[in-house]
């Protein structure tokens, strides 16, 4: 033996597979429409101050005003499911933002109280949108390696629109106070114009594509979209198998084959497999994406975001000027702990984020309103103290929630769904994700003067740790599954064949075999 055979070769580890750029490009501008989704609902948490003033509205008025942005989401999000099965995910988003733009310009001109509601009603129209659709398109581009990096974007894309936001308040409230809250308005009218062109250079969704019968189109954009040729006609082999259509179809053949097997995917009978009629998996489906968007905003987080001066000035901040600025401090919290999710996502899994998301919430809600029910029950020198540990536990919440279920909670559950089904129940997932929303942020000074701040945050806390106990039950790990494959962590449903997947298999086996030779 010598000495070079007895010295055991070292082997490289595995590189990771590259982000694939046209992907990566494609995410980006679909999230980018979650900027003013963010911007929008932040900057009602300065404006308001100057709104109370000039226009002379009470708290109650401030209240419906703030939150209700979230109810009419619900009617974006519903529409925004028929409207991306109809025109495409992509014509959606143009929407989107022409919507957005048209809400800025309402509330920034709104010479009364009823004016600014109908402006809030368009805003709220295009969150629903938003929310829904910018997920739902990355999810379908994106290839399984990045998925859950790149279907996270739309949350960086929201966080940035609520920094910007806090910003915003802290730019103009040195000007005179009728002018104040219009340009924080008016400013959120710019980005629509740019962000609507910018989308029409996007190619449209694959799977959209397939269920339309535009197969060679799909193929296109599955190619340039994917990790290589091979994983791209997979990708086309599982689509055509969740819509129903033959796989040796393409276009020009059978159309009317074709046409009929896409009748479900396109909305026929798909409120009723959801709602009426559904199979255990889909059931299972449900209670895992519908729990999670209740558990996300049912913590509290958007109250904290709506609401931060009112919350720094409770713990001991009194100027107006210097609440709006440590509001920053939220804002920037949550832009800067989004990435911690985004580069974990692919790596660590879903689960272990959520759980460790869910776990920090419960504690630094429970140290905020213990810090803050302290404080009126201590002398001054401690009551300082203590309010500077009510500013730590809140930003550590905000950190907590936005390394974990912030995003990891948009990626889950446009994973979870199949194809035939995900744009509605998308849609549902983010009606109730709103209304939560809504509930939480239209309650929370009435909820306050009832059982006082510290009051409110032991509940948010209570149901943060009975969220723990959900994620921990109810939710399997998803990463590195195709979307095909994702839904059958949930059950075998009705109409799945194991026999179709023995081509796909082969041909992977086939592949790999010609790989080892």
């Amino acid at each position: 033996m010598t000495k070079d055979d007895a010295v055991p070769v070292a082997v490289a580890p595995a590189k990771r597979q590259p982000i694939n750029k046209y992907a990566f490009g494609c995410a980006l501008l679909a999230s980018m429409n979650s900027v003013l989704l963010g911007y929008d609902i932040s900057v009602m948490s300065g404006a308001q101050i100057f709104m109370k003033e000039d226009l002379k509205i009470t708290d109650t008025q401030i209240e419906i005003l703030a939150g209700v942005i979230n109810i009419y989401s619900l009617f974006g999000s519903l529409a925004a499911g028929m409207t991306s099965d109809w025109l495409g995910r992509r014509y959606t988003m143009v929407l989107a933002a022409a919507i957005f733009f048209t809400g800025a310009l309402l509330m920034g001109l709104a010479p009364n109280y009823a004016f600014l509601m109908a402006g809030r009603f368009v805003a709220g129209i295009g969150v629903g949108y938003a929310l829904m659709i910018a997920p739902v398109y990355t999810a379908e581009v994106a290839p399984t390696s990045a998925r859950g990096f790149l279907t996270s974007f739309p949350e960086v894309f929201n966080n940035s629109g609520i920094l910007l936001g806090y910003v915003s308040n802290f730019a103009f409230a040195r000007l005179p106070v009728h002018l104040s809250w219009r340009a924080m308005f008016l400013v959120g009218a710019v980005p629509p114009i740019f962000l609507g062109i910018a989308v029409l250079a996007m190619p449209e969704s694959p799977r959209w594509l397939v269920m339309r019968g535009r197969i060679e189109d799909a193929r296109r954009v599955l190619l340039k979209t994917s990790d290589s040729p091979d994983e791209a006609e997979d990708r086309l082999l599982d689509i055509k198998k969740a819509v129903g259509i033959p796989e040796d179809a393409s276009d020009g053949e059978d159309v009317v084959a074709i046409v009929r097997a896409n009748k479900a995917s396109q909305g026929e009978g798909v409120w009723k497999e959801l709602l009426l009629n559904p199979t255990r998996p889909v059931r299972r489906m449900l209670v895992a994406g519908l729990g999670l968007m209740f558990i996300q905003q049912a913590t509290g987080v958007d109250c904290v975001v709506m609401y931060s001066p009112r919350v720094f000035e409770r713990a001991g901040i009194k100027s107006k000027t210097n609440s709006l600025g440590a509001s920053m401090a939220v804002g920037v919290c949550k832009t800067f702990f989004i990435p911690i999710a985004t580069l974990l996502l692919d790596r660590v899994g879903r689960r272990p984020l959520l759980l460790a998301s869910g776990g920090g919430m419960a504690i630094f809600l429970f140290t905020l309103a213990t810090s803050l029910l302290m404080m009126d029950r201590r002398p001054e020198g401690e009551a300082k103290a203590l309010g500077a540990i009510s500013i730590a536990a809140m930003l550590s919440f905000v950190a907590s929630f936005a390394s974990g279920l912030g995003p990891v909670a948009w990626v889950y559950t446009s994973e979870i769904y199949p194809v035939r089904l995900r744009a509605q129940a998308a849609a549902i997932g983010t009606g109730l994700n709103r209304l939560m929303s809504g509930a939480t942020t239209m309650s929370f000074l009435s909820l306050s003067n009832a059982i006082t701040i510290a009051g409110s945050f032991y509940l948010y806390a209570s149901i943060a740790a009975a969220g723990w106990v959900f994620m921990y039950f109810f939710l399997p790990e998803t990463k590195g599954k195709s979307l095909e494959d994702t839904v059958k962590l949930f059950g075998k449903d009705t109409d799945d064949d194991d026999d179709v997947d023995t081509s796909r298999h082969e041909r992977k086996r086939s592949t790999e075999l010609s790989a080892q030779h």
